[in-house]
Formats: C-alpha cells, sequence, structure tokens
C-alpha cells in the first residue's frame, strides 16, 4: 500500500498538502510489476496517467520510421496528462526490472483539476516540457536529416568532377609520352625552318580552336572526311586525331598543306605530336571544367552556410536562392527546369542568412518532391513596398484544400513513412516570422506558388 509519506518523496507532489495527495492516492491503482511486464500497449486507449515509485521502466515506439526509446525511473511521470489530446498510447512500456507504480484514471482528470490546482499545474509544466524535448528531437532529426540529403546529393555532385580531372590527369601522362616520343621523331628529321614553322603554326591553329563543337552529325561528317584524307596519305592509325579535329570543327582543307611542304613520314611524326598537342588541349580544357565546378560547389557551399561570416548580416536574397539550387543540382538535373525572374536590384535583408538559405532549402526540396523529379520550376524576386517577396512556383498536381490547412502545422506531413517528419514548413515559418516576415501559399492543379515576404534592410 503506497503511503502518503512515499508519495510526497516523489518531486511533482513535494509540499503538496496531505489530504490532497491522500486522495489522490485512494483514486489510483498500485502497479506491482515484475521485469518483462506490459503496463501499456501501442495504439491502446490513452486512459491512464502513471507515477512510478520504485524500479525501471522503458517505453519504446516507432515515428516516422524510426524506433526510440524511452528510459523511467523513480519520480517521473509518464501516460496521458491533464489537458493533453492524446487518444491513444503512442508507445508500449514494460518493466526492465521488478517496479512499483501507480496508476491514475483519465476519467478523474476533471476532478483532479478541482481537488489539486498545483498538481495541476505542475503536470502542464511536465507535458509542455516533453513538447518541447519532442519538438527538440524531431527539429534535430528534421535538421540530420536534409543534411543528410544535401550531403549525398553534394557528394555526388563533387565526385563527378573529381573523377573527371582524375581520369584527365590520368589520361595526360600518357599523351605527354606521345608528344615527347612524337617531338624525338621530328627532332631527328632534316627540317627546313619553313616546315617547322608550317608544323607550329598548324599546331598553335588546332590547339587554340575554341569554337562550340558543332551539331553530332557534322561532326561525324567532318571525322569521316579527315579519317579519308589521313588515309589517302597513308595514314590509317591517327582515328583519334580526325575525332579531336572534327569535334574542334576543323576543315580537311586546311590539313592539305601539311602534306604539300612534308613527305608522308615527317607529316606522320607532325600529326602525331599535333594529335597529341590537341588532346592535351582538351584534357586541359577538362581539368578546368573539373576543377571550376568543385571551386564552385565550396564557394556555394561556403556562402550557403555563411561560413566564416558574421551570423547576422545584410544578405542577397538572390545569390541565396543561386546558391540553395547548386546545391541542390543534384536532384534538378533529373527532369526540373529552372526559370528565373530576378529584379536586377540587390535585394537585402537584415537576416540570419543561413536560416534564410533553410527556408528556401525546404520550399524548392517541397516542389521538387510535388513534381516527382520532373516539371518547371520558377523562383522568382521582386520589391513589394519596404520588403522583398520571394516566390517559389512549381506545376506539379496541387496541394489539395483539405491539407493546405495543416501544412504549415508541426509533425503534418503528406509524405510517407521516414520520408518526412512534417517538420520542414513548420520551421519555414518560424524561420520567416523570425524576420518579422511571412509566408503564405496558394495552389491549383499546376500551379503552386509559396510567397514569402520579408523587410527589405534599413540602408544609408
Amino acid at each position: 500500500m503506497v503511503t502518503v509519506e512515499e508519495l510526497l518523496r516523489v518531486p511533482i507532489f513535494n509540499d503538496l498538502p496531505e489530504d490532497q495527495v491522500s486522495w489522490f492516492i485512494s483514486q489510483s491503482r498500485e502497479l506491482n510489476l515484475e521485469s518483462g511486464d506490459v503496463y501499456v500497449r501501442q495504439s491502446d486507449a490513452a486512459d491512464a496517467m502513471f507515477v512510478i515509485l520504485e524500479g525501471q521502466l522503458e517505453a519504446r515506439g516507432v515515428f516516422n520510421g524510426e524506433t526510440f526509446v524511452i528510459s523511467l525511473s523513480p519520480g517521473d511521470v509518464t501516460g496521458v496528462l491533464p489537458f493533453s489530446r492524446m487518444k491513444k498510447a503512442t508507445v508500449t512500456g514494460h518493466a526492465v526490472s521488478k517496479s512499483h507504480a501507480l496508476s491514475f484514471p483519465a476519467s478523474k482528470f476533471q476532478d483532479l483539476i478541482q481537488k489539486m490546482p498545483e498538481l495541476t499545474k505542475r503536470l502542464v509544466g511536465v507535458m509542455s516540457d516533453r513538447i518541447r524535448e519532442t519538438t527538440r528531437i524531431e527539429q534535430q532529426r528534421d535538421r540530420l536529416a536534409a543534411l543528410g540529403k544535401l550531403s549525398a546529393g553534394l557528394a555526388h555532385e563533387l565526385n563527378n568532377p573529381a573523377s573527371a580531372a582524375q581520369r584527365a590527369t590520368s589520361q595526360l601522362r600518357t599523351t605527354l609520352k606521345h608528344i615527347k616520343d612524337a617531338s624525338h621523331d621530328l627532332g631527328r628529321r632534316d627540317l627546313t625552318s619553313a616546315q617547322k614553322a608550317e608544323i607550329e603554326k598548324l599546331e598553335a591553329f588546332f590547339t587554340q580552336q575554341n569554337e562550340p563543337p558543332p551539331d553530332a552529325i557534322t561532326i561525324s561528317n567532318l571525322e569521316d572526311e579527315i579519317d579519308s584524307l589521313l588515309r589517302e596519305h597513308g595514314l590509317s592509325d591517327l582515328w583519334q586525331l580526325a575525332s579531336d579535329l572534327a569535334h574542334r570543327n576543323v576543315q580537311p582543307a586546311v590539313l592539305e598543306s601539311l602534306f604539300t611542304t612534308l613527305d608522308a613520314g615527317t607529316a606522320k611524326a607532325a600529326l602525331v605530336r599535333i594529335a597529341a598537342s590537341v588532346e592535351i588541349a582538351n584534357l586541359l580544357n577538362e581539368l578546368e571544367s573539373s576543377t571550376t565546378r568543385i571551386s564552385d560547389l565550396v564557394r556555394a557551399i561556403k556562402e550557403y552556410t555563411f561560413m566564416d561570416q558574421s551570423p547576422i548580416q545584410n544578405v542577397d536574397i538572390v545569390k541565396g536562392l543561386e546558391n540553395t539550387l547548386t546545391i541542390l543540382n543534384h536532384k534538378l538535373k533529373r527532369g526540373v527546369t529552372v526559370q528565373r525572374d530576378y529584379q536586377r536590384v540587390p535585394l537585402l535583408v537584415n537576416s540570419f542568412g543561413s536560416e534564410l538559405n533553410q527556408v528556401w532549402t525546404n520550399l524548392i526540396d517541397n516542389a521538387i518532391d510535388a513534381m516527382e523529379g520532373k516539371g518547371e520550376l520558377k523562383v522568382s524576386t521582386y520589391r513589394d513596398g519596404n520588403g522583398v517577396c520571394v516566390e517559389i512556383r512549381d506545376n506539379g498536381p496541387g496541394i489539395p484544400v483539405e491539407t493546405r490547412a495543416h501544412i504549415f502545422e508541426p509533425f503534418f506531413t503528406t509524405k510517407g513513412v521516414g520520408q518526412g517528419t512534417g517538420l520542414g514548413l513548420d520551421t519555414a515559418q518560424r524561420i520567416v516570422k523570425r524576420h518579422r516576415g511571412n509566408i503564405q501559399v496558394t495552389s491549383k492543379p499546376g500551379d503552386t506558388r509559396f510567397q514569402v515576404w520579408l523587410p527589405l534592410a534599413v540602408t544609408s
């Protein structure tokens, strides 16, 4: 039998009037649990509050596809609480060791509120702490999930140019040997100054061709023509040169001068060197493009996170949107066409820049998901009075009316289990409000628009 003195040692009952504590005991049912005994099952009616007196209990449940475990010790209060809207138990609880607890029926909560107002106040505090902790955990999980998705995409985006640079570097070693051997071959030949000048002129001409490559049909035809010309002069093993020159839109007639001034053997040595020079130029262009892409991604990441910058500053909204699009490029390039409509005047907002980028990430990522990775995304900015309006628009199926009223509620999600926590739009709304702005949505099939209004920074 639980005594008043025993219950008064529980922190939440400390200093309460003894007659009230005695009443609480009289309305409760004692639970004497052995290790492994279940005291509540998930999805059962939430009809009792539990006060742990002795032993250790454990509650286990599943939320958004993930299992979580809560450990309970003497003095803890669990189960449904006064003013809670919980109808079904969200966990299954069992005893870890031999335990002793009180079970207070939810049907007596109205009497509890009348007879024990101080305890009711404390229980409301417990419920508030529980909500804050649950929200904090889910927000942290949401951030980690978002970070995981961004990291996976960025790893892929960085891996592509890095792999290309690695391949180009490997090929460059082989090609440098080819040009060295060809140079030695030419060096052993008795060439006149005019012949040397002609070789150098052609080599410079071919390697400096920077025009955009022609279409595939033109390239194929040029390649056949150049290959035929080389074969006419007994050079049947320079197909790679024919391909490289065709991609650079070199006309076969340009090669004729080489064959009119050089014998076949010297022309072949010259063309081997020219072929190697052209390949080196191509590889250098590939290296430059790959390293530039890596540099651009690193810059975008630094600007996206505002690394090494003041947390609060005047932020260029357009730059933030562009950095976000760069970060999400791995999802966009699967079939999403991006249209931009930016006002040219720099739009600055005194803000936490990395938080605003989180808003753009949530909205753009949701739009991509709504279109199932294929469609048209339009990102716009314009001035609206003393503020900036950012509009993220997609041509997906739209948001049903019954869903639209709940999309900013915490934990509300239309995504499948494990695909979303329902905190993305809630987080976005809180960030926007923190910046003294507001966020609105309009939607119909083929046209969903999220509009974020933010105040302009005061500039002198």
